[in-house]
């Protein structure tokens, strides 16, 4: 089990490293946008981008997971036993990504002014919608090629595209906000120049002796992926309904609320600049996907299997209770800096949004739990409960959202998405213990976490600056390396000198 464990630690790290290398050289954008652009024009920009993300669920439709589990499946046969080729198994889902993504992305553009009214956003924006449109583009076609460097654990090159992407976006995007005064113009551009580098550099992933379509493997791919575009849809709704919701409150909403004069876009645009923090935790989640989901399909087999699988969740339950408790704490007092006498990360406007940043930090603790759990589901090919788990998650926060929205603006968004991310992993957790039974140490992860909300409490209700969250987070710290003493010491033996001839 080590050996697997090392295995996965390793390629976690890779896609790690350049995850957070990518992510962090985006979020330079963050206070770049915040400081260059109004707080109307992040309210825009940010809901445009939320709905990119929302929509690219349908434009690659279940096909990268169900690429995943076929070419992996592919592996484990014998060539002679094999009813498509390998080409056919790689260009099957891709032309038909490139073919639908073609499709949606011309109607979107015929159709960007009612979309702006979908949207309840001026119709002067239609021309972000319009260039939207072909971001999306672009990045579907290259989910597929991106998708076979995973399954070839070929996490090197995957890292390098990724970075080369967010690299391409951030130059051409600063270039043109400050060379150029483009403003929001520039913001897109630059996202589309990123997204032209990495189509650029996925072609030689394409250079193959036939463009093979398979009718009868297409039909079975959209049988198995399909089931997983309500699942992500919902995934999204919890992240992204909130700002389709926050749009549409009135002037005097807004005023009563916060007894403040704000437009709904500038009240979408605070809170965006302020979730986008709590997105760091998001990237945890997701550069532990990228390994995990060739992980235990290859090792679903293994007579250790549920035993591993038990324990890759405890630890990642645990360790993202740690990062989010961490975060909760010194985000705000980071935010609140004014480094080098020279800039805020967010100016004093969007610090109207920190009262929800720890809320907001504890929805990525239940995504990881729901990721681990969703494992069983996979294993079995029984995907096709997934949509009842979306309709619960969705259904929680749609109504929240609903509900909460009007009464307590940013505050009730960031409640409804911490509760749909709740009610879709105990959602999740009833059927995959029905279709893949395993253990779980609820009472140690539910326990870290209890103590975790109670020294945030605590910590930030005692007067004495950055001090008692200190003191706070190496208390927690403490507990866990109690709680945990035996992955400890077999950390600390292998950290240690090996004692060498000489030595002795």
């Amino acid at each position: 089990m080590a050996s697997k464990l090392a295995s996965l630690f390793k390629d976690t790290t890779i896609y790690g490293a350049s995850t957070i290398l990518a992510r962090g050289l985006n979020y330079l954008l963050v206070p770049f946008y915040a400081n260059l652009l109004s707080a109307d024009e992040n309210g825009i920009q940010g809901l445009i981008y939320t709905n990119i993300a929302f929509a690219m669920i349908l434009y690659t439709y279940g096909m990268e997971q169900a690429y995943l589990k076929f070419a992996a499946d592919a592996q484990k046969k014998n060539d002679s036993t094999a009813t498509v080729s390998t080409d056919a198994i790689f260009t099957t889902p891709f032309l038909s990504i490139l073919f639908s993504s073609t499709l949606f992305s011309s109607v979107i553009a015929l159709f960007a002014e009612s979309l702006c009214d979908a949207m309840n956003i001026p119709r002067a924006a239609a021309l972000y919608v319009r260039l939207a449109a072909l971001i999306l583009f672009l990045d579907a076609v290259v989910t597929i090629p991106m998708t076979r460097l995973r399954q070839e654990r070929n996490a090197a090159r995957f890292a390098l595209i990724r970075i080369s992407n967010v690299v391409a976006t951030l130059a051409v995007s600063l270039l043109l906000l400050t060379a150029f005064n483009l403003g929001l113009l520039g913001a897109f551009l630059g996202n589309i120049a990123g997204s032209l580098v990495s189509v650029l550099l996925v072609l030689p992933l394409m250079r193959l002796p036939r463009l093979d379509f398979s009718a009868s493997l297409f039909k079975e791919l959209l049988r198995y992926g399909l089931p997983f575009v309500p699942n992500g849809l919902a995934a999204a709704l919890i992240h992204f309904i909130d700002r389709n919701v926050l749009i549409r409150l009135s002037t005097p909403e807004i005023t009563r609320i916060y007894e403040r004069d704000l437009s709904a876009e500038a009240l979408v645009g605070i809170y965006m600049r302020v979730y986008a923090f709590a997105t760091l935790l998001q990237l945890v989640i997701q550069m532990f996907r990228f390994a995990w989901q060739p992980f235990f399909l290859q090792h679903a087999s293994d007579r250790d299997a549920k035993n591993l699988f038990s324990r890759v969740f405890t630890l990642t339950s645990v360790g993202m209770i740690l990062v989010a408790f961490a975060a909760s704490m010194f985000v705000p007092h980071l935010i609140r800096v004014y480094w080098f006498d020279r800039f805020y990360i967010l100016p004093p406007p969007f610090w109207l949004g920190l009262s929800i940043v720890p809320i907001l930090f504890l929805a990525p603790v239940f995504e990881m739990m729901n990721t681990n759990l969703s494992a069983g589901l996979m294993i079995e090919k029984r995907t096709e409960v997934l949509p009842i788990v979306t309709a619960v998650g969705a259904g929680v926060t749609f109504l929240l959202c609903v509900v909460l929205i009007p009464k307590f603006a940013m505050t009730g968004a960031a409640i409804a998405g911490v509760s749909g991310s709740i009610a879709m992993t105990i959602g999740t957790y009833i059927f995959s213990q029905r279709i893949y039974p395993n253990s779980f140490e609820w009472t140690k992860i539910l326990s870290t976490l209890c103590l975790a909300v109670a020294l945030w409490h605590l910590s930030t209700n005692i007067v004495g600056g950055v001090w008692p969250q200190v003191v706070a987070l190496v208390l927690f710290i403490g507990v866990l390396m109690m709680l945990f003493a035996k992955e400890v010491r077999s950390i600390t033996k292998r950290l240690a000198p090996k004692k060498t001839v000489l030595d002795s």
